[in-house]
């Protein structure tokens, strides 16, 4: 593995993964999460989330083709699960059961679908053609401190947004994201109806 530093490099995969995570975007969800009772943990939600990045960069080819699953249909799973946290979010209606250990939405839905999901891993190993592992393991080390500083620090989006504008945030992040699965499904679907042809 090459060990240099190549600051553009760092640059570019930190970018791709931080549009394609985008926690700021996802703080609705989290104040949401938490007002539930459904315990959000920074630090686990990170380190775990970080692992399963690294793990995917390394693994993720021999693994999906191991359980004979391609990228698209990894992909659309992920984005049926975008879909219904989505339309939770847009008309405010629970889908998501609360059968975790001590209510914790930690693993479902924050580290997967919204970290950790199917989109993002998938543009983990799609960075490999442009980047060198060094810098996409930096670039993912970047984000998932991101990550954790966002979700310690969620409230502070509250007060300075207001009840309100955090209800308008999650309508309008909720409709995004529906917008993000739809897109996600169709592309990926077209991808694996192609391959199936």
């Amino acid at each position: 593995m090459d060990f240099s530093i190549n600051i553009k490099e760092i640059f570019t995969a930190f970018m791709v993964l931080f549009a394609v995570i985008d926690i700021t975007g996802s703080t609705p969800i989290i104040i949401g999460l938490n007002d539930a009772g459904k315990k959000v943990s920074a630090e686990k939600a990170a380190g775990i989330s970080l692992v399963i990045f690294i793990a995917f960069l390394f693994a993720g080819d021999g693994l999906l083709k191991l359980f004979n699953i391609d990228i698209s249909s990894f992909a659309l799973a992920g984005a049926l699960v975008l879909f219904v946290l989505a339309i939770e979010m847009t008309f405010s209606i629970e889908i998501f059961r609360n059968d975790g250990p001590e209510g914790s939405a930690t693993i479902v839905p924050v580290i997967f679908p919204l970290i950790a999901g199917a989109g993002a891993l998938a543009t983990t190993l799609t960075l490999k053609a442009e980047c060198s592992v060094f810098s996409i393991i930096i670039a993912i080390l970047l984000n998932m401190t991101v990550v954790y500083i966002v979700l310690r620090n969620v409230y502070l989006v509250e007060r300075v947004l207001g009840k309100g504008g955090v209800y308008i945030l999650r309508k309008f992040f909720g409709i995004i994201l529906l917008a993000m699965s739809v897109k996600i499904f169709a592309s990926n679907l077209n991808t694996l109806l192609a391959s199936l042809s």
